[in-house]
């Protein structure tokens, strides 16, 4: 499913308009994501936990090459399930 087929389904279900499904959708993904560039979490209780996760630098090799390099540390956007989203796909 992609952002169209996901606005298309909310709208199905909610019975407001596309436009305003998009606006919402939109300013949720704008929400979340300032919060991860603050470096706080995001938590739906039952759905999930957005969250910032630290990547420490490490050895990797370029396949090509087979030269060593060091990827740099970095930050990484990360979810967590929730339980109830987690039992409902495993019913």
């Amino acid at each position: 499913m992609n952002k169209a087929e996901l606005i298309a389904a909310m709208t199905e279900k909610t019975d407001i308009a596309k436009k305003d499904c998009e606006k919402a959708l939109n300013a949720f993904i704008d929400v979340v994501t300032e919060e991860l560039q603050k470096g706080d979490k995001v938590s739906l209780v039952g759905f999930g936990t957005f969250d910032v996760r630290e990547r420490a630098e490490r050895k990797g090799r370029n396949p090509k090459t087979m030269e060593e390099l060091i990827i740099p540390a970095s930050k990484a956007p990360g979810f967590k399930a929730g339980k109830a989203l987690k039992d409902s796909i495993n019913k």
